[in-house]
């Protein structure tokens, strides 16, 4: 079976890849369409991660039998072209969560911390500035709003609670099992000194960030982003950092990927950013790898796949 990994991948990446059995497993840059164009034809499985599944993508690989997420979201993908080919689409619901969890702790410590910004100025020299002194921050302490309650927010709030923290948390329905009280959006918003987002993005969460939800935030507030770009109005974020409003922003994904060279969030100081690398840890290939061979498995079986979304 022929199989199309659509991601970039080192040596290390490349060789666990090539011990997987039973798998033909070409790997494609995501930013080589000649290649890409090339091996669409002969490709019985899409390994999906980030970049677009477009219905010209589905359309050229005309032997296509399934498009496998290597990871959760698939808003990525064209639903649409697939189910008109009746090609099933599948997620790892999960197989990232620890990974996603662990960042969405470090950028919280980083931007309360500051780390960057003292990374910097020691490389250059620098030991000891009082004014990035001012206001360091700590965990304990603070009222954490988990905006969403699955599996990463399952796996964080034990973490934050023992730290010091206090949980709030928004959900459709209330979790048993979840540490911390449930709110609404808005009554999160109030309460919160640093709100984590933890939701898909979906015509309803579309900006759910905006101007207005930015307003309702504690002022010297933190947002944290693990989940979506295009859950956060960036332009909205960009003004409430500018102006003091927000303290502080930890994102790990953005409105577009990669964000542009002259986008305002790149260059403020109070900004931590990393590049949508929250789910990218080799514990999280070997829980995915492992779902998506039993799944190409399942396929050549004509058995249904696991996870199937669509």
């Amino acid at each position: 079976m022929n199989v199309l990994f659509h991601y970039a991948a080192g040596p290390e990446l490349a060789a666990r890849l090539a011990t997987i059995p039973g798998l033909n497993i070409s790997v494609c840059a995501e930013d080589d369409d000649p290649r890409l164009m090339r091996l669409l034809p002969e490709t019985d499985v899409l390994w999906h991660v980030l970049r677009p599944c477009s219905a010209a993508m589905i359309a050229a690989a005309t032997q296509l039998r399934l498009i496998q997420k290597i990871g959760v979201g698939v808003n990525t993908i064209d639903l649409e072209a697939a189910k008109a080919r009746a090609i099933p689409v599948c997620n790892l619901p999960g197989a990232n969560a620890r990974a996603v969890a662990e960042l969405t702790l470090a950028l919280m410590l980083a931007t309360l911390r500051r780390l960057p910004r003292f990374d910097t100025a020691l490389r250059g020299g620098v030991w000891s500035d009082p004014v990035m002194q001012d206001g360091l921050g700590e965990l304990g302490g603070r009222t954490v709003g988990l905006v969403g309650y699955g599996a990463i927010p399952r796996l964080l709030a034990p973490v934050l609670t023992a730290l010091g923290c206090r949980i709030v948390y928004t959900a459709r329905s209330p979790k048993s099992e979840a540490q911390g009280e449930r709110r609404s959006l808005h009554e999160l918003l109030a309460e919160s000194d640093l709100v984590s987002l933890h939701v898909p993005l979906t015509p309803e969460t579309e900006k759910m960030i905006n101007r207005a939800a930015l307003a309702k935030m504690r002022p010297g507030a933190v947002l944290i982003n693990t989940a979506r770009g295009g859950l956060v109005d960036q332009a909205a974020l960009t003004e409430a950092l500018q102006s003091g409003r927000l303290a502080a922003a930890g994102l790990d994904v953005f409105a577009e990927e990669p964000p542009a060279p002259g986008d305002s969030l790149l260059s403020l100081p109070n900004v931590v950013i990393t590049p949508h690398i929250g789910w990218l840890t080799t514990g999280t290939f070997d829980r995915s790898f492992a779902l998506a061979a039993e799944n190409c498995r399942r396929i050549a079986a004509r058995i249904e796949p696991l996870h199937r979304v669509a």
